[in-house]
């Protein structure tokens, strides 16, 4: 503790001595603040460059490592942690829907692929081709799968024979390959992972609830485990996947303002069971086509779980998704019982996710590290609270401390990570609700576009020259046509004719 005024010295002597010790203390201090500096400090300001920040976050938090292999990552221990709670959540909500996962091969001939015409021209620039088995050229060249629905048609058409076989629901976890030009971690990369479901249906109806259904898991899951809201609806035609009828998509908004296509769901009608003839005996022993879906996500999730939740200080994790969701810091844990009742209060909590930090850092730089990685809840414990029988609870959203008796603790951690969940949805969905506007003509939507990142609602006279138009102009797209329709205006936005449907519309990634 600094004095408020050193005393005089008596004689030089006295004075150097005093100076030195000073120095010797101020030199101590800088040393041991050094120490404790936090790592946050190496974060860019979102609000300065928030690119640089999202880089500087999964590099400090350690989600990714750059590899040798261009356009491609390494998923480290605490990023892929984040993707096996995401898997084992919608692993879950798949199954109970009566979803199996099954396997496909990685590698599909180009004959194969070619059987979808329109699949194929909406892929081709992102193909990756294999055109050598060792030493030896391939007769017919074999593409690294973008995504497997022809590999499940051609299965289909040798395993569908009766209705009885019906519906086929499938899904497999896999990585895929897309030569994307521009990469960044989780957002856009050569190979990434994702799970890829397809179904099969005897009716166009089954079809259409399906693809729906799957469409309502996704956004509930967002919502509901990764706290951050969604806006559902539907793709544009210019906007659908290759080869479907209708594409649904989840949109949300990240901290900047931009758009992020969170996930998709595809009706294929029978277009893609035409092509690779997929036909069964329906109950009047007639030949039928199946009708097709398909749906998807991916870890660009984790991307998105960043820019909607994180400041500058790192990750902020909702603590449904969070791998380790409580963390115990004792403070001067050298002390006498200190360290134990950590560990016994780790056992305590054993119904959550939980560790002990008991590295020799100082409790300084453990309390940078855990917000740096975003732990929900810090437990700080040391001599003066085992006193006092109690402990102090730290949240990971706003920063809050309470101290609260040892005999509540697993009480009043349940409720305060329940609170926490509960509060970074609401605070997600008042920034997109903040940062949603609404244009009537083309002037308001070039100027929102210019100045409010954010999603822009507008009519649409559903002509794709006036999508074309507003990307050209306002430097938008569509996101979707939400299900819940809303009458903002009588004219299309663009031309003034009169408008069929209210769009989201904005900058995406």
């Amino acid at each position: 503790m600094l004095l408020s005024s050193p005393p005089q010295a008596e004689n030089s002597a006295e004075q150097n001595s005093f100076v030195q010790f000073i120095q010797y203390f101020k030199r101590k201090r800088r040393i041991a603040m050094a120490k404790d500096k936090k790592l946050v400090e190496a974060i860019t300001s979102m609000d300065v460059d928030f690119a640089q920040w999202y880089t500087d976050v999964v590099k400090k938090a350690e989600l990714i490592d750059y590899s040798s292999v261009k356009g491609c990552m390494v998923i480290k221990p605490a990023g892929y942690a984040i993707w096996e709670n995401i898997q084992r959540e919608l692993d879950r909500r798949f199954k109970e829907t009566g979803v199996q996962n099954v396997y496909m091969p990685m590698f599909i001939p180009e004959s194969l692929l070619q059987k979808e015409k329109d699949h194929v021209e909406g892929f081709a620039p992102e193909v990756a081709w294999v055109t050598h088995g060792g030493l030896e050229p391939l007769q017919e060249r074999m593409c690294v799968r973008p995504t497997s629905e022809t590999l499940f048609c051609d299965f289909y058409a040798k395993d569908i024979q009766s209705y009885r076989d019906l519906p086929k629901l499938y899904n497999q976890w896999c990585s895929v390959v897309r030569w994307e030009k521009t990469t960044r971690p989780f957002l856009r990369s050569r190979e990434f992972l994702w799970q890829e479901g397809h179904t099969a249906h005897a009716t166009a109806e089954e079809a259409e609830e399906r693809t729906e259904q799957m469409l309502n898991l996704y956004a509930d899951f967002c919502e509901e485990v990764l706290a951050m809201p969604v806006v559902r609806g539907r793709k544009t035609d210019k906007e659908k996947f290759a080869g479907a009828e209708a594409t649904y998509t989840i949109e949300a908004l990240m901290h900047d303002g931009k758009a992020l296509q969170s996930g998709t769901s595809h009706n294929f009608g029978d277009g893609f069971a035409k092509a690779f003839g997929i036909q069964f005996s329906d109950k009047d022993n007639k030949l039928k086509y199946v009708h097709q879906t398909s749906w998807g996500m991916t870890t660009r999730l984790i991307g998105a779980i960043i820019m909607v939740h994180g400041d500058d200080n790192g990750l902020v994790l909702p603590p449904r998704i969070a791998p380790t969701q409580v963390v115990i810091v004792p403070i001067r844990q050298q002390a006498e019982g200190v360290l134990d009742k950590a560990y016994q209060l780790k056992d305590v909590l054993s119904g959550f996710s939980v560790k002990v930090d008991d590295s020799d850092k100082s409790p300084g730089w453990k309390f940078s590290e855990s917000e740096m990685r975003g732990i929900p809840v810090r437990v700080e414990i040391g001599p003066k609270d085992l006193e006092n029988n109690q402990a102090v609870l730290v949240r990971r959203d706003t920063h809050e401390k309470m101290t609260v008796s040892l005999d509540e603790i697993k009480e009043k951690v349940t409720e305060l990570l329940d609170t926490i969940q509960h509060d970074m949805f609401e605070r997600a969905r008042a920034h997109r609700d903040a940062h949603t506007y609404t244009a009537v003509n083309l002037d308001e939507m070039k100027d929102l576009a210019d100045n409010k990142p954010g999603f822009i609602r507008a009519m649409w006279c559903g002509c794709q020259e006036c999508e074309d138009k507003l990307k050209e102009i306002a430097g938008v797209t569509s996101r979707c046509m939400p299900f819940k329709q809303e009458k903002v205006a009588d004219t299309c936005v663009c031309c003034g004719k009169p408008a069929a449907k209210m769009v989201y519309w904005g900058k995406a990634y």
